[in-house]
């Protein structure tokens, strides 16, 4: 039997302990509403909540009079029948500016609507179960978002971002050509998994070396919520894994990473930050009007599939997306530029 720990069971663990200090600082009651949750989400969104839920208490402490005299843990359930919905909107404007320690927070759009979610849904929660009588939060208005347009590299863009990471060597001297040589198929590898399978940039740091599967040419992701998932990629991907598969045989890993797919220069798993780093590094080569993060770059690949397909599905299950309206809502300026085709691709009468 196999008794590797997976990097997402790794994290679950780390990430069920920190929840554990952050609950400690709320008051006693919220626990009956993490571990009620459990069941239905991740380690990772249980303590986003924990964290909202705690600027939210610590909002009451800033905020109101009434409780100018409390601490967090001295709060009780029945709280949450002592506010109306002006105490919810007064708490929706003081998370666009507020200070955390001598830290200054601000939130935007999409900030505001996922604080306001947790309200909302740690209030219903117990208005459900009957141990309040009001829940003032659903007498105010969702946070609006507006959409944005899609960032993403046109195809020349992406030859050239690849091609920069191949040979920007050339460009380079002493440590830094030093370093670059020692990187180079990792990041080539790295930047051409995530333009060619469009798979997150958690889902990338988070691969062993196991899930490569080259007889098939797939790799075994695990979606948000927690579901395994087979991404297929094509032979440029196949090429470049193949390549840096080869250096990597040179690399001695610090124990507990020996499975990692992708090693960073102090041979452990490489990170998010790490990998947001590297694309952030390269792309400003390519473009200096466009911010191109990991995310771009799977969006880069979504658009691409989307305009060879025209298949919103297809594109929806490869992305791992739950909700085929969620892929719609990002690709609905392809849809509008595929309709304009439709203006002229119908002649009614030929011209004299």
């Amino acid at each position: 039997m196999d008794k590797r720990m997976t990097y997402r069971e790794k994290t679950d663990i780390d990430n069920t302990l920190r929840l554990r200090e952050v609950l400690q600082s709320l008051p006693p009651f919220c626990r009956d509403y993490f571990r009620a949750m459990e069941s239905t989400t991740t380690t990772k969104t249980r303590i986003s909540y924990a964290y909202d839920i705690r600027i939210f208490f610590q909002f009451l402490l800033d905020s109101n009079p009434a409780f100018k005299e409390y601490s967090m843990t001295d709060f009780t359930v029945d709280v949450l029948d002592q506010l109306k919905a002006v105490d919810i909107e007064e708490y929706e404007e003081y998370l666009k500016v507020y200070k955390n320690g001598e830290k200054t927070e601000t939130n935007g759009e999409r900030g505001l609507k996922r604080k306001i979610s947790a309200l909302r849904s740690f209030y219903a929660y117990y208005y459900k179960r009957e141990m309040i009588r009001t829940n003032p939060t659903v007498l105010i208005d969702t946070p609006k978002v507006h959409d944005k347009s899609i960032i993403r590299l046109d195809a020349d863009e992406v030859a050239i971002l690849l091609d920069y990471i191949e040979h920007c060597g050339d460009q380079l001297t002493g440590q830094k050509r030093v370093f670059y040589e020692k990187t180079k198929e990792r990041d080539l590898a790295l930047v051409t998994l995530l333009l060619g399978t469009g798979i997150r940039v958690s889902e990338c740091v988070g691969l062993d070396v196991e899930d490569v599967d080259f007889k098939n040419n797939g790799i075994k992701v695990t979606r948000k919520g927690g579901n395994e998932m087979i991404v297929y990629f094509g032979p440029e991907v196949e090429k470049a894994l193949k390549r840096y598969l080869e250096v990597r045989e040179g690399i001695t890993p610090l124990p507990g990473h020996e499975h990692a797919l992708f090693y960073s220069a102090q041979r452990r798993r490489i990170g998010v930050q790490a990998v947001e780093n590297l694309v952030k590094k390269y792309a400003r080569q390519v473009t200096t009007t466009k911010k191109i993060t990991p995310h771009k770059l799977r969006s880069t690949y979504g658009t691409a599939l989307y305009q060879e397909t025209g298949d919103i599905y297809l594109v929806a299950d490869v992305l791992g997306h739950r909700d085929v309206n969620t892929t719609k809502k990002h690709y609905a300026a392809l849809d509008d530029a595929r309709r304009r085709q439709a203006a002229t691709a119908v002649r009614l009468r030929e011209e004299n």
